[in-house]
């Protein structure tokens, strides 16, 4: 294990807004739950980016030797999916789940690792009426007279914990339609009594269905216990989404119910913020059929987690000219290792590197510093490769350090489809060598020019001639 392993992690903690050196509540071990997304439609891009935010941050931990359990939530019964289901003339259920398997396909698409468990509401309801008993029999929840059952903020004495506002400032959530049997305008449903012909389950309080924020609540204690290291999603969740549940848990457990709270910038068009609501949203199956995995990987990781991001073609198009140079520089050190005849094995520069990447990575995970720290080696050892004085050790070294990164960052190709193209472009090249040979110039050229619209360089040397992808 590297020395700077020994190092702590730190996170920028939102409920203390510090950055925190990382303690686990038990040693070595960190359990993770990340808020999942509501399935009435298609992931957009801004789902994406909390989806490989928290698959990378899972990653680095499990790299830097924690085990890891890591939980993700689907919201499959929600005011949103009822309304899409009677649209469709579907089953609310049955669309919700239509939708899990697109996103399964979606996360894969974007190199998005399993994580260990993915509860559903729907599947959750014993555990959400019992922890909503538990609430009322606390003092502080209270049924009314239709069937639902609110929590009472006025029982509690720090509400606003997370947005260091207080409670008579913040207005009450547009996600929870008013009330006239609210005690208080800021009570919020854990259990809405069912309306007519809405998909419901019997509970103590009559026919319902869960409020939004209770099924997390119940979902952490089912599956990671009643306190957890690292609750995180995007910062548009923190209030009222984890505001309520820290009450919830709380007013339950009597316990925190996370040491570290992680929360990911906001994806914007234009400086608003990405939203089905807002309709300036980018589905990722649409951007995927004009970037590639590692194109999307790479923008969201080369910026640091908790800032804002603007999308763009434009910025798209960035990354992809950003990341052809990491690729070109993997596909060369590959060929070059094949016949290195310097003797520079850049054992410094490795170190330096791979120091700098941890250090950075170690700081509330700035993949941005980190992808510097790489992107600066690319640099160097494109230099000693271009001057021959790269060994093979170098090389190699160098190969097997960028594959180390790429297990947390996922933006090298990773298939078999590189192997097959390098075939094809060596029998090409000896077919243009020997047409070189014969003179046919102009046919020399041709397969030259149509392999340059195909986005394939040929170099001519005085080695031989040498491609890559541009």
């Amino acid at each position: 294990m590297h020395e700077l392993f020994h190092m702590p992690v730190t996170i920028h903690n939102t409920l203390t807004n510090k950055k925190e050196k990382f303690i686990p509540i038990n040693d070595g071990k960190v359990s993770m739950y990340i808020c999942g997304v509501t399935v009435y439609d298609d992931i957009h891009m801004g789902h994406a980016r909390s989806m490989i935010v928290f698959d990378m941050v899972a990653k680095y931990l499990r790299y830097a030797g924690y085990d890891v359990k890591h939980v993700t939530n689907f919201t499959d019964v929600d005011d949103k999916i009822i309304n899409r289901a009677n649209e469709e003339g579907v089953d609310p259920l049955e669309l919700s789940a239509g939708y899990i398997d697109r996103y399964f396909e979606e996360s894969d698409s974007i190199g998005v690792s399993r994580a260990n468990a993915y509860p559903k509401a729907s599947e959750s309801m014993d555990d959400i009426i019992e922890m909503i008993e538990e609430i009322i029999n606390a003092g502080f929840g209270y049924a009314t007279d239709d069937g639902s059952v609110y929590f009472s903020v006025d029982k509690v004495k720090d509400y606003g914990r997370l947005t260091k506002q207080k409670l008579e400032n913040m207005e009450s959530s547009g996600r929870v339609a008013m009330d006239e049997q609210k005690r208080n305008p800021m009570d919020f449903a854990v259990w809405k009594a069912a309306k007519p012909g809405e998909i419901h389950w019997n509970s103590p309080w009559g026919k319902g269905r869960p409020g939004w924020h209770i099924e997390c609540s119940a979902m952490i204690r089912r599956h990671l216990g009643d306190m957890i290291d690292i609750h995180g999603g995007g910062n548009d969740l923190v209030f009222p989404h984890h505001e309520n549940e820290i009450l919830q848990t709380e007013a339950v457990t009597g316990k925190p119910l996370a040491k570290y709270w992680m929360h990911n910038g906001m994806l914007q068009v234009k400086g608003e913020k990405m939203s089905k609501s807002s309709g300036n949203f980018f589905r990722v199956k649409e951007v995927l059929s004009k970037y590639d995995k590692y194109t999307v990987r790479y923008y969201f990781l080369n910026t640091h987690y908790r800032g804002p991001l603007i999308y763009s073609e434009e910025v798209m198009e960035e990354a992809t000219a950003s990341l052809k140079r990491l690729w070109n520089n993997y596909s060369e050190l590959k060929s070059y290792v094949k016949d290195a005849q310097g003797s520079d094995d850049l054992s410094a520069l490795i170190e330096k590197t791979k120091k700098e990447f941890i250090e950075n990575m170690n700081d509330d995970f700035n993949t941005r510093g980190a992808m510097s720290s790489v992107f600066q080696m690319v640099r160097e050892t494109n230099k000693a490769m271009s001057e021959r004085t790269l060994s093979r050790k170098g090389a190699e070294d160098t190969i097997s350090l960028l594959e180390e990164f790429d297990r947390i960052f996922g933006i090298l190709p990773n298939d078999t489809s590189n192997d097959s193209l390098d075939s094809v472009m060596n029998i090409i090249i000896d077919i243009r060598s020997e047409l070189r040979k014969r003179k046919l110039f102009d046919l020399t050229d041709m397969i030259r020019d149509k392999l340059n619209d195909a986005g394939i360089k040929i170099e001519d040397s005085a080695e031989g001639a040498k491609w890559k992808k541009i």
